[in-house]
């Protein structure tokens, strides 16, 4: 993939679109971590902070895509990030945020790294999957979007509550790279080439479809069950 490529720019944007989709939770994270600082501590737990989930983040996204060469792999990593889409668009529980405040500076930054270790895994692999095995697109690409999350979270975060429809579109495009992870599985790669053309952008149409669709029915029946609970 040449750099500067129409095809490389479109990855790029993939790129930072779903970290910036997958990321909101982040700000939260982060936030109540330092929430028992001082005021003179906070701004410092929360750079550095940021700069510890970030550093660990980029080191798992590479030991990701690393991975993603092998057998098995992609089929497995594109199967989790159909379910990953789905699941971004059903309600989150009420407890799901329950993050112990820290009283000092280090241990603050310690918590946000661990929370964010743990929370990482749907990041991970869908930024590895946009990446489409190119290292030079994974770095710049998190280049690139790291500032825009640390800045443009808590943005995002309401325009997703005041216009859905950014959350949707935001799955469907975990549900396209997902799509086009499973057909480039090397297990599968020359089977589905021989069978479908273009078969990376059918498969990724039909898991956008399928993500958006089935994630939208599963949370109408979530609501309709809690409304008659």
């Amino acid at each position: 993939m040449e750099f500067g490529s129409a095809v490389f720019w479109i990855a790029v944007v993939q790129i930072i679109f779903i970290d910036i989709v997958l990321s909101g939770d982040n700000a939260v994270v982060i936030a109540m971590a330092c929430r028992n600082l001082s005021p003179e501590l906070r701004r410092r737990g929360v750079l550095w902070g940021v700069v510890g989930a970030v550093g660990l983040r980029v080191v798992l996204t590479l030991f990701a895509a690393n991975l993603l060469g092998y057998p098995y792999l992609k089929l497995i990593g594109g199967l989790l990030l159909l379910w990953i889409g789905v699941k971004l668009l059903l309600p989150e529980d009420a407890d799901g945020h329950k993050v112990k405040g820290a009283d000092n500076l280090w241990g603050a930054v310690r918590t946000v790294v661990v929370a964010d270790l743990v929370m990482s895994l749907d990041n991970v692999v869908a930024v590895a999957a946009a990446s489409r095995d190119s290292l030079a697109l994974l770095l710049f690409g998190l280049a690139v979007s790291i500032p825009l999350i640390v800045w443009t979270s808590q943005l995002f975060m309401r325009l997703m509550d005041r216009f859905p429809i950014i959350l949707v579109l935001g799955a469907g495009l975990l549900g396209y790279v997902a799509g086009g992870m499973l057909v480039s599985d090397p297990l599968v790669k020359d089977w589905v080439g021989e069978r479908l053309s273009n078969a990376q952008y059918v498969i990724g149409a039909v898991g956008a479809g399928l993500v958006m669709a089935l994630g939208t029915w599963l949370a109408r029946r979530q609501d309709a069950e809690g409304g008659n609970a």
